[in-house]
């Protein structure tokens, strides 16, 4: 596929979806702090989950830097258990906590500051953060123009053939001869397309479209009979598809 093409399909897709759903004014939560505390409690699991172990942090007036990293680990895993694998999950928030903690005084902002790319290699050290982790906090958190890829992300580019490319390195829309870019070239290719804007409407456009990726995802893109008929993105569909018929 070549590079004008995957911008036009790429934001093409967004005026779709825009229509569709509005502007979603999202991630879910109240502070930079909870968004970074989210990203990791989110980890394998649905966002619900998430809510009640935040609620329980809420509750016990624990939810900021400081006090969460203070709570012995056994304590923090009750607390978060809701969220599901709660003993890995705190042992990774705690490793994140040490690294606010302890070498920025407990402040996002110190955190955050700097290129983009030094940040996200400065997350990334962190045990239990991964690229998608690490990405939703600089976007959602930070500030910074780092688009995410989720697992809804993959499926919707795969259907659609815009994330297929052949050995030699070019992008092609057959599924012949070629494999699916991985998180890294998915992350260039949105951030290559989407770059249309600038400063902070770059990033509000970056974060509404993540989101409306998540919305297509869990109400059309299924991974067990995909609601295609229904899809903001049929029109983008290429023809050669062919899903099982909509529930």
């Amino acid at each position: 596929m070549a590079v004008w093409t995957a911008k036009r399909n790429l934001r093409r897709a967004y005026e779709l979806m825009r229509v569709r759903f509005g502007h979603l004014h999202w991630w879910p939560g109240e502070t930079p702090f909870e968004v970074c505390v989210g990203a990791i409690l989110t980890q394998n699991t649905a966002w619900t989950n998430v809510e009640r172990a935040m609620a329980n942090l809420k509750a016990a007036r624990v939810l900021e830097p400081v006090k969460l990293f203070a709570l012995p680990e056994s304590r923090l895993a009750e607390l978060i258990r809701p969220a599901g694998y709660f003993n890995v999950k705190a042992r990774r928030l705690r490793s994140f906590l040490r690294l606010l903690v302890e070498d920025f005084n407990g402040e996002l902002q110190r955190l955050f500051a700097g290129e983009a790319a030094a940040v996200r290699t400065r997350l990334l050290a962190v045990n239990g953060i991964g690229p998608e982790t690490a990405d939703s906090m600089l976007l959602y958190a930070g500030g910074h123009h780092s688009f995410v890829i989720d697992a809804y992300t993959k499926r919707i580019f795969q259907r659609h053939r815009w994330s297929l490319k052949t050995d030699d390195g070019r992008r092609k829309a057959e599924a012949g001869n070629s494999r699916a870019m991985g998180y890294d070239e998915l992350k260039l290719l949105c951030e290559s397309a989407l770059n249309q804007k600038a400063g902070a409407a770059r990033l509000d456009y970056w974060q509404d479209y993540h989101a409306q990726l998540v919305m297509v995802g869990k109400h059309f893109c299924r991974t067990q009979v995909p609601r295609c008929e229904q899809c903001p993105l049929k029109p983008l569909m290429p023809r050669s598809v062919n899903f099982t018929p909509d529930a």
